[in-house]
């Protein structure tokens, strides 16, 4: 499966596998450490970068908008659990999103080997690491919105789930099997208190 920053980024906000949620960026550090493991938007965008506190704040309000653009994505099936009361509205999250992509000056330039296809790339005109990193960030989320894909977008409905996923089939409801396992058991649970009216 071809990789999907802007996914990637979203999906920070999870199910820790025993009820609660956890968040992969919830420092500075973990946020460091998501960028070279996960993240990583291109070595020439982090290369020699700290992630600070300032920095790390900058990157959890991207993913707020975009959690709050993935939300209004999947309307009108409900968010991610994890957004429901706390979204932010869709006219500050489009004004955060865009305001990160446009504090990197950009042009687009052709790439074209001998023996391939045309390709675009963006060169940057910023020198600052930091500013090229979230703006690199913005711009995955805007493509990804953009982009065919976003027709796929689902949020799982599993209990306790908060991933946001692409439906690879007709039928997909949840983001991975585990999770459909845990909505079976739950309507079995629930039918059966049902039935036995407790």
């Amino acid at each position: 499966m071809e990789r999907c920053l802007a996914l990637e980024l979203v999906s920070t906000i999870r199910h820790d596998g025993n009820g609660g949620v956890v968040d992969d960026l919830a420092t500075a550090e973990q946020t460091a450490a998501w960028l070279a493991t996960h993240g990583e938007p291109s070595a020439e965008a982090t290369s020699g970068l700290t992630v600070d506190v300032p920095l790390h704040g900058e990157i959890i309000a991207l993913r707020q908008a975009a959690r709050a653009l993935f939300a209004r994505a999947v309307s009108p099936a409900p968010p991610s659990p994890a957004d429901a009361r706390r979204l932010i509205p869709a006219a500050e999250a489009l004004e955060l999103l865009n305001g990160c992509a446009a504090a990197e000056p950009v042009v687009p330039q052709l790439d074209w080997p001998g023996d391939g296809e045309p390709t675009v790339r963006l060169a940057s005109s910023a020198g600052d690491t930091r500013t090229r990193l979230v703006a690199t960030l913005a711009r995955a989320v805007i493509d990804f919105l953009t982009g065919p894909d976003r027709a796929r977008l689902r949020a799982c409905t599993a209990p306790r789930c908060v991933r946001y996923f692409l439906k690879t089939h007709g039928r997909q409801e949840w983001c991975k099997p585990s999770c459909g396992n845990r909505a079976r058991v739950a309507r079995h649970y629930g039918r059966q208190r049902a039935a036995t009216g407790t």
